[in-house]
């Protein structure tokens, strides 16, 4: 004996779908106006790039930061106003989502067991309470899954039109989106959809996404193709201590431990059952993704979360159709339930809602031990914690010892930093406390210090390191400060602050031996 299919008529239903999307965007705004820790490390560094708009960096292409720009030109630079954005994404893949269930011929049921799950799973509660690359990747990948369905069942050619916009965007945004191209181009190859290679739309679609890619290939081609070796040194150096087991493990926590039976019911939907394998393009490009990460050996588990968003849809649809089942209509109770239960006890560790101290003692508590997935030593909170801590302290204390030079003193210095948090926080923090230029040799700011090296500065003001290090590039180094900070990343607390005079040889001389692309 089977229950129906519970259903609303198509007003309610799209009110209820825009009350589930409103949720995360509720969720993100609180969040950012009364449990907000402090600036993220990156975002300091995306604001910095901001100021320098350009065809790519050398640790992502421009997409995100050109919709940063136009951000703080319109409303600042506010921890509120960059993580308005991720805010408003947060809610739109919800919606996404939603609109897929529905194309799938999902009903109620499958809204909400979508739905919940996607708004309180912890790599997405993550990647949307700050501001990246990886919140608009996301959504880039829900939307692209919604448009394949939208070609596949209503067979509108002119939707590869759509794709290929959304690929292109999404590639200028991340190139992780190129897992996604691979995976949708193998799956058209293996599948009955291969009838689609034979119009002209894919092709077209392709055409479209490699000319919006096409700036940041003009970029590396410009500087010597410095997002590959970005990506080299981080595999062989920065991610080295993640492993294949480390990748697995890690879908289960980041995904919701309790909500696996929800995408394996996606998988089961879009390979077994008759409906379904209409739109198996989506399973084969999940699948396709997840052999990509593994076989890299070095992949941080989070990579794979954008592919999951149509398997959470299509597992939807699947459990929809199992509670029709008289035995198993308690699946449409307990499934939101028991996912919304862990979501919520997980999301602290995701999202930082509590007081820092309440934060600690409540890891303690579940005995969480952080791991860093590069190598860094932790404190008392796991390193995407830690690196929103100190920033301000740091500008602080180096204004300080720049006002503590004689005048004639102060017009020809620079600040020379290890890392782009660094650089960025005396930059974003530069007006506030009246410090000098900074240079830096990670990542972008390499090639954006090569101007400022170019002047002959007499002091030289430097962030961390060994005095005897210094010295061989200075006659005189003396420590004059040491900056410290409670809850940040064990490396830039006690961390200290040198003078530096009469420089043996120019800083330009010095910058190719200092460079760090990773």
């Amino acid at each position: 004996m089977e229950n129906k299919k519970i259903t609303l008529n198509n007003k309610s239903e799209k009110f209820l779908l825009l009350s589930f999307a409103l949720i995360p965007l509720l969720i993100h705004l609180y969040t950012n106006v009364f449990a907000v820790y402090g600036i993220f490390r990156d975002e300091l560094y995306y604001l910095a790039c901001s100021h320098r708009p350009g065809l790519g960096y050398v640790d992502q292409p421009p997409f995100s930061i050109y919709l940063l720009t136009i951000i703080r030109v319109l409303i600042g630079d506010s921890v509120f106003a960059i993580r308005l954005l991720p805010a408003v994404l947060s809610s739109l893949t919800v919606l996404v989502a939603g609109l897929m269930v529905r194309k799938l011929n999902g009903g109620i049921t499958a809204t909400i067991i979508t739905c919940v799950t996607i708004i309180v799973t912890p790599i997405y509660l993550a990647m949307n309470s700050y501001y990246s690359m990886n919140s608009i990747d996301i959504f880039f990948w829900a939307l692209n899954a919604y448009v394949l369905i939208l070609i596949f069942k209503d067979g509108k050619q002119k939707h590869w039109l759509t794709l290929g916009a959304v690929t292109g965007l999404g590639l200028l945004n991340k190139i992780s989106m190129a897992w996604f191209i691979f995976g949708l181009v193998a799956a058209l190859i293996i599948t009955k959809q291969r009838k689609q290679l034979l119009s002209k739309w894919p092709y077209i679609a392709g055409i479209v996404a490699a000319v919006l890619f096409l700036p940041f290939i003009i970029w590396n081609l410009t500087h010597d193709l410095a997002h590959l070796e970005f990506m080299r040194n981080a595999v062989q150096y920065k991610y080295s201590g993640v492993s294949r087991l480390d990748f697995v493990l890690g879908q289960f926590l980041l995904m919701n431990p309790v909500a696996v039976p929800v995408w394996l019911a996606g998988l089961f939907y879009l390979f077994m059952n008759k409906k379904g394998r209409e739109f198996n393009i989506l399973g084969i490009i999940f699948i396709a993704t997840f052999l990509i990460l593994f076989i890299n050996g070095h992949s941080k588990s989070e990579y794979l979360s954008p592919a999951y968003i149509p398997l959470i849809a299509a597992g939807g649809v699947q459990l929809e159709q199992l509670t029709r089942k008289k035995y198993l209509g308690w699946i449409r109770i307990v499934i939101p339930l028991l996912v919304s239960l862990i979501g919520i006890i997980i999301a602290p560790l995701a999202l930082p809602i509590l007081p820092v101290e309440a934060f600690i003692s409540y890891s303690r508590t579940l005995r969480i031990q952080h791991p860093s997935s590069e190598n860094k030593e932790l404190s008392e909170l796991p390193q995407f914690y830690a690196d929103m801590f100190g920033w301000e302290n740091l500008a602080k204390t180096v204004s300080d010892v720049y006002s503590s030079l004689p005048d004639d003193e102060k017009s020809n210095t620079v600040i020379v930093t290890c890392n782009y948090g660094e650089a960025g926080a005396l930059e974003y923090y530069g007006k506030k406390y009246n410090l000098p230029p900074v240079v830096c040799p990670h990542n972008s700011y390499w090639f954006w210090s090569l101007n400022e090296l170019n002047k002959n500065h007499a002091v030289v003001i430097i962030i961390g390191g060994r005095q005897e290090d210094h010295l061989n590039a200075l006659e005189q180094v003396n420590r004059v400060a040491e900056i410290k900070c409670k809850y940040c990343m064990p490396y830039e607390n006690n961390l200290p602050v040198f003078i530096g005079k009469n420089l043996k040889r120019p800083l330009l001389q010095l910058w190719e031996e200092e460079k760090n692309f990773i």
